[in-house]
């Protein structure tokens, strides 16, 4: 048996990045842009002038958590509220952020990839990964 997967094209990771940068730089935000495929491996990263060393790392860690799991980063809080101990060990694992910026990419109901952003606040950083989604959500209905 097979499995096939659907997965997002370099040239679509390249303009999810812009739109994030797009977004970034309208709001007077320097950001760090990573998009990854359904197999979390990059296909795009951008960074605009200025923005924060770390947010390379975090961008990128927050588009690998969001694609792992399948659900937007910001949604662990709600998540693990009630259990300490499992966030506690998930904050300690490589690569996890439980805070937002970070979304998983869906074409229909099929995981294709994920966007995560760093350089803002979490409220900004969602601000940016949902306008680029909202533009790959135009290009798909097409």
């Amino acid at each position: 048996m097979l499995i096939q997967h659907t997965s997002l094209d370099w040239h679509v990771a390249q303009q999810l990045c812009s739109a994030a940068c797009d977004c970034a730089v309208n709001t007077k935000l320097n950001i760090c842009v990573w998009v990854l495929d359904n197999q979390g491996q990059p296909l795009s990263m951008m960074r605009t002038n200025h923005a924060p060393l770390l947010s390379t790392d975090i961008a990128r860690d927050k588009a690998y958590t969001a694609v792992s799991f399948g659900f937007g980063t910001h949604l662990w809080e709600q998540q693990l509220a009630d259990k300490p101990l499992i966030r506690e060990g998930l904050s300690n694992r490589e690569n996890m952020v439980l805070f937002g910026g970070g979304l998983a990419i869906k074409y229909g109901h099929e995981l294709v990839g994920a966007i995560g952003v760093s350089g803002g606040s979490e409220e900004q950083d969602q601000k940016c990964a949902r306008a680029a989604i909202a533009g790959f959500d135009s290009l798909s209905a097409h």
